[in-house]
């Protein structure tokens, strides 16, 4: 399993959708970015904002991060993570 450092703090936590499809979110607000130690594997999307993991209990989670899409990006290529 591969790992990658990253500081993040909550944002949107998506706990499913309702009876007509629509999400079910929870904006989290004013929290300290921390670093963690994320599996590489938990990440579904990288935008220029937010990282999207997978959670537990079904949920999915938006996490804001430092540094942007292109030094991410470049870091998960530099690994050999990146299809070119």
């Amino acid at each position: 399993m591969k790992f990658i450092s990253v500081h993040v703090r909550n944002s949107i936590v998506m706990h499913g959708y309702t009876d007509g499809n629509a999400e079910i979110t929870e904006e989290v607000k004013d929290e300290e970015f921390v670093e963690k130690l994320l599996s590489v594997e938990r990440i579904q999307s990288i935008s220029e904002k937010y990282l999207l993991v997978s959670s537990s209990h079904g949920r999915v989670l938006y996490w804001e991060y430092k540094g942007g899409l292109a030094a991410i990006s470049r870091r998960l290529a530099d690994a050999g993570l990146v299809v070119p």
